[in-house]
């Protein structure tokens, strides 16, 4: 955990706290100084020499984005590329494999909801067959389901969201991941919500496939993202449907060979203002200790919860034996933008959960929308109690 010393420091490099109670991490986190530096830095550089010229000029500390995420995952920087989110990332991931009809996509779900629609596109275009495990009486992904639905279908591909947008949940992923290892199966792990809130181990994981955003728990900038890619995959020669110059190289007047690392799953052009940024991010995450930042993301997190439990008219939809950072509650008496907009007015940030969003976890919890808080490490016991207290003056209007 950390001292009041370091917490201190953590505010002061992230002036938004100065504003506002930020409950928005499972959004978009406030990004500290050394990130938005970052960005104005590139940008002001681009301007003053030109952007290939800055691109040049900073090519170590764009290397540097590398390194650090593959220090932050326990990776190497090879298996690493640069995206601009974690949808980007996990589009490129699918679109690698060879998906032919009748093949099975096993997955959960709880899996995000652009995950979800990006499977039903398969399905709907290739004849990919969907096929979802049932959650345990804790309200995470069964296990046993999963391990008894790949020996019935074989799966070509096992693909779960670490840490689901609106469940409070941390999903058992090194347990499938030892699974999917033993019969071979490419295993594809969403970690756009933990990445920054928990300490993550690829290796442990044991994933072909790990895809990550920038802007959540990393307190990064939007537009920005990375993808692990294992040795596996690479050595399989499997690469995204549209490759370019970066991502592979010309060699015939009807061929070309892929780049041989991660970066065959990026494209050329981006924002080097944005990569520049994303490191810093990383470095920042590193500094602060993933570990030290896990264990304080739960205890607040474990606090929230408790504070809101002893609320009349309060309920807490978070499941699983492990919880994650992500706090979803239901007010059955109020409609969400209402409550929403009641937070706001009192400068706390929050955002919300539709229907939509997470429809079948919705559609089993009996409500039509959840309001999520997002405590981060940055965040204090003092901010959480007077939005426990606003929240607690709101039910009483």
């Amino acid at each position: 955990m950390f001292t009041k010393e370091q917490i201190t420091r953590f505010r002061t490099d992230t002036p938004g706290c100065l504003q506002r109670i930020h409950l928005n991490n499972a959004g978009a986190a406030l990004m500290p100084l050394p990130v938005s530096e970052a960005i104005t830095n590139h940008i002001h550089l681009e301007s003053e020499i030109g952007g290939y010229e800055a691109h040049a000029a900073k090519a170590e500390n764009i290397q540097g984005f590398y390194k650090a995420v593959a220090k932050l995952i326990n990776a190497q920087p090879h298996q690493v590329a640069y995206m601009t989110s974690a949808t980007d990332a996990y589009s490129r991931a699918l679109s690698s494999i060879d998906f032919k009809r009748g093949d099975v996509l096993l997955t959960t779900r709880n899996d995000y909801v652009s995950n979800q629609i990006a499977f039903i596109q398969l399905q709907k275009r290739f004849g990919v067959k969907i096929v979802r495990a049932a959650d345990n009486a804790d309200g995470e992904v069964d296990v046993g389901s999963v391990a008894k639905l790949m020996d019935v279908h074989r799966p070509k591909v096992v693909a779960v969201t670490h840490v689901p947008m609106n469940a409070g949940v941390v999903q058992p992923v090194e347990d499938i991941g030892r699974l999917c290892r033993e019969k071979e199966i490419i295993y594809l792990v969403d970690g756009c919500q933990s990445a920054g809130q928990l300490a993550v181990d690829v290796a442990s994981i044991q994933c072909d496939f790990f895809s990550v955003t920038m802007r959540k728990f990393l307190r990064g900038p939007r537009g920005a993202g990375f993808l692990y890619v294992s040795d596996r995959i690479l050595e399989s020669g499997l690469a995204p449907i549209f490759v370019d110059l970066h991502s592979a190289n010309w060699i015939e007047a009807n061929e070309y060979e892929l780049t041989r690392s991660a970066q065959r799953f990026e494209l050329w052009e981006r924002s080097y203002a944005l990569v520049e940024a994303s490191r810093a991010a990383v470095e920042y995450a590193l500094w602060a200790g993933p570990d030290n930042i896990e264990g304080r993301v739960k205890y607040l997190a474990g606090y929230l919860r408790d504070r809101l439990n002893a609320l009349p008219g309060i309920s807490i939809m978070d499941g699983g034996k492990i919880k994650s950072g992500i706090v979803g509650i239901h007010l059955a008496n109020w409609e969400a933008s209402a409550f929403k907009a009641a937070l706001t007015k009192k400068n706390i940030n929050s955002s919300l959960i539709l229907y939509n969003s997470a429809l079948l976890d919705l559609r089993a919890k009996g409500v039509d929308w959840l309001s999520r808080l997002s405590p981060h490490y940055y965040n204090t016991i003092e901010e959480i109690d007077t939005a426990v207290s606003v929240i607690e003056e709101t039910l009483q209007l």
